[in-house]
């Protein structure tokens, strides 16, 4: 492999087991590298420091793999690797629950790849140049140990641009079921949408927040927002909620979302909105409106550093508004999944929403991303979806 030298004082991050090395950081480095190429990386005194891919495409330069000299980024290695990502996850009990994250990236030690179970189907994402240089195995080794009805690349996130690579989206065998896949999720019945849905085709990190609302939504007037295919909605109506309005742009998503509701055979006839959800819930506050439980979700506000200040003005907007629309003792379930927005400046946030609508709120419970997404505790980044539970109190 290539060697690759860092500048004096940037060993640090590597030496903490932090598994990037930015450009700024690099003080030698072969001229020759392509994008993908395996490299060690090596510090100013000339110690190792741990094996890597390389692309001076990405704002990331080298991708550490392993902290061990000898190990080679290879079909072995990926299999290993692979295999004890699976079992890590043995113990979710598959009769419940059979849509599962089974390799989260950096998180599992596997840079860009995502590997996501939904029943008898896996979808997943290559999003890096070195894991990019290795599909084939990854392809393979996903035959050999999950052995699939069928298997779909979901390799269309925008980062791929970022790290110099197209898109790719592609039914890699088997014949994609009609209207969606069936999955369990804690017994509930859910439809995914692999081919068109976003990202792999369900947000499986929000299983344990789903269970929360589930919880706390009996007799509940709920407003579910950004509802995507319906899986708070579901939550909240297993739940006993009383009635339950449901915001989201799509139309398929939200056909889906109202299929995946009558699939579970609950009560009532929940309303099902399609529109921006800024302007929606301007229109309820026109209109009076209240509820006793509100769900805001929303998409990614801050895809970089330069967009973390827009976003806080978005999120404070938002739950503004939710805060307003909410009836004295009512719950607000509030997320972000921006990485790059600490759960301490959501929570502040938050609170300044809150000031602005002229009441207080209890914590309730923090809320955070199911554990087939974990954490890793050398890569902070790792920790992306940060949320609360709160109840309003009228000041």
């Amino acid at each position: 492999m290539e060697r690759i030298t860092l500048k004096s004082g940037k060993e640090r991050s590597l030496i903490n087991r932090h598994p990037w090395v930015f450009s700024g950081a690099i003080q030698d480095a072969p001229k020759n590298l392509a994008a993908g190429d395996l490299v060690s990386v090596y510090g100013s005194k000339g110690q190792f420091l741990g094996n890597g891919y390389y692309n001076s495409e990405s704002q990331i330069s080298v991708r550490i793999y392993s902290w061990h000299k000898k190990e080679v980024l290879n079909k072995d290695f990926l299999s290993w690797k692979i295999r004890e990502s699976i079992q890590r996850r043995e113990h979710i009990d598959r009769s419940s629950t059979n849509c599962i994250r089974l390799v989260a990236h950096d998180a599992d030690f596997l840079p860009g790849l995502v590997i996501d179970q939904y029943g008898d189907w896996v979808s997943f994402q290559i999003l890096s140049a070195g894991m990019e240089r290795h599909r084939k195995d990854i392809i393979q080794t996903i035959k050999e140990l999950i052995d699939p009805a069928g298997l779909v690349e979901r390799s269309d996130e925008a980062i791929r641009k970022k790290e110099g690579m197209e898109p790719r989206k592609e039914v890699i065998f088997g014949d994609l079921p009609k209207g969606g896949i069936p999955v369990l999720e804690n017994n509930m019945k859910l439809l995914v949408d692999v081919w068109e849905g976003h990202k792999t085709g369900f947000y499986i990190d929000q299983r344990d927040a789903r269970a929360t609302i589930k919880e706390y939504s009996k007799g509940k007037r709920v407003l579910n927002c950004f509802c995507y295919t319906g899986g708070f909605t579901i939550a909240a109506g297993i739940g006993g909620a009383s009635e339950i309005t449901s915001v989201d742009e799509r139309l398929p998503a939200l056909e889906l979302a109202e299929k995946n509701y009558h699939l579970n055979e609950l009560p009532g006839d929940p309303e099902f909105i399609q529109g921006d959800v800024f302007k929606y819930l301007r229109s309820l506050k026109d209109e009076g409106r209240t509820f006793d439980f509100i769900i805001l979700d929303p998409p990614k506000f801050a895809s970089s550093k330069k967009n973390v200040n827009g976003a806080c003005r978005g999120y404070k907007d938002l739950n503004l508004i939710a805060w307003q629309l909410l009836a004295p003792g009512g719950y607000l379930a509030t997320f972000s999944c921006s990485g790059l927005i600490s759960r301490d400046l959501f929570q502040k946030v938050v609170f300044g929403s809150a000031i602005d609508a002229k009441c207080d709120a209890q914590i309730i419970k923090t809320l955070s991303q199911s554990e087939d997404h974990p954490t890793r505790i050398s890569f902070p980044e790792s920790l992306y979806l940060k949320g609360f539970l709160l109840r309003k109190i009228q000041g």
